[in-house]
């Protein structure tokens, strides 16, 4: 669900597969030192993200109180905080912002409820993206694009709905599904799907203990009993934030202002995922020939950004040294990108401008091995 580039500069494809690059491999870089976390510098990250969430949320009310225009800036503040705090969320999966991975779990599980979804079940999800990024038989990003061959097979009507469902525009509506409809839905689906199987082995094998049913069980809303508990806890939690806020600031004022920070930080960082790996030349294999450095190091993008975006986003936009180390916290990504400046230097590089472009690569070609437009 979720998003040619910039010029090819002197075909980026050539330069990506050049005999310099073919000779690199991960060993040539310096990572170890940048894999040093700090709880202090963590706990910073989390303060100067969720105080001002809270400040803003206190003051949208007052603002509101003396006229409707004023509640504007506050929500274009949210939604950056907003973005943050999901990067945030984002290094704890990785066990990456804090020393303790105790904390991580924690602050990971606050984070998801503030962003409105599971955090260790999408962290789950996140890591099976980064143990086979490039490899397009297994995973075809957020979009979950389909072949040059599929799209051709298709009726003239289902085409022009796929490049539809693929607009970039439909971030939008795609971001409050993101984080508002399918955590709920999952766990309302998940349950009902738990309840018909735990009745059948009830059924077929009589009474047992309802944790080892849990454990038995195999949905498609979650993997692992750890996975349902998470969904629990966060859905739980966030229904309940949610009845509290729509007391407090009044449902309509709650909702309208919500829905609007969700649905578009939800947007920004789909957008910011999807570009750093949907780009022109970027690595694109079938599993018979992947190679995870190449998919790590092609298959992911520089996103130059200005420091303000850079803090806002925390650094996600150093995603190719991110995919070459996930260990690394992201206030070490951009020191560990200078470092190895020098085997970066080929590597893609893309501007904000950049963006709406890479959404007319909405197609793979498989016998290309390539990211491919609509025809």
């Amino acid at each position: 669900m979720v998003l040619a580039c910039s010029k090819p500069q002197a075909h980026t494809k050539t330069i990506l597969t050049s005999p310099v690059l073919e000779q690199i491999r991960k060993r040539d870089f310096s990572l170890r030192p940048y894999l040093q976390r700090s709880n202090k510098r963590a706990f910073l990250q989390i303060a100067s993200t969720l105080l001002p969430i809270a400040g803003l949320w206190l003051l949208l009310p007052k603002a509101f109180a003396i006229s409707p225009l004023l509640v504007a800036p506050i929500l274009v503040l949210l939604i950056l905080f907003s973005s943050r705090c999901f990067s945030l969320m984002h290094d704890c999966g990785h066990q990456s912002l804090f020393r303790d991975n105790i904390l991580n779990h924690i602050v990971g599980f606050i984070l998801g409820v503030i962003n409105a979804i599971p955090q260790h079940p999408w962290s789950r999800g996140h890591a099976y993206h980064h143990r086979h990024n490039g490899n397009w038989d297994l995973y075809r990003g957020p979009s979950a694009l389909i072949t040059s061959a599929e799209y051709a097979s298709y009726s003239p009507w289902r085409k022009r709905f796929y490049q539809f469902l693929r607009h970039p525009l439909m971030l939008f509506p795609g971001g409050f599904f993101y984080l508002i409809i399918k955590p709920r839905a999952a766990l309302i689906l998940g349950s009902l799907d738990f309840a018909i199987d735990s009745l059948r082995h009830i059924i077929n094998n009589g009474f047992c203990k309802w944790q080892l049913l849990i454990s038995n069980h195999r949905s498609r809303h979650w993997y692992t009993a750890s996975e349902f508990w998470h969904i629990l806890g966060n859905n739980i939690c966030v229904v309940a934030t949610w009845v509290l806020m729509g007391s407090w600031l009044g449902l309509g004022l709650f909702w309208v202002s919500y829905s609007i920070v969700m649905t578009t930080s939800a947007a920004i960082m789909i957008c910011f995922f999807f570009v750093q790996h949907n780009f022109e030349g970027s690595y694109a294999h079938t599993t018979n020939d992947w190679d995870s450095f190449k998919g790590d190091i092609e298959g992911s993008s520089f996103l130059k950004m200005n420091r303000i975006f850079n803090w806002f986003s925390a650094d996600i936009g150093y995603h190719n040294v991110h995919h070459l180390c996930e260990g690394i916290p992201n206030y070490n990504l951009r020191a560990c990108h200078e470092a190895n400046a020098e085997l970066l230097k080929n590597i893609k590089v893309l501007n904000l401008v950049d963006i709406p472009s890479c959404f007319n690569l909405i197609l793979w070609d498989r016998d290309k091995q390539q990211l491919a437009t609509i025809p």
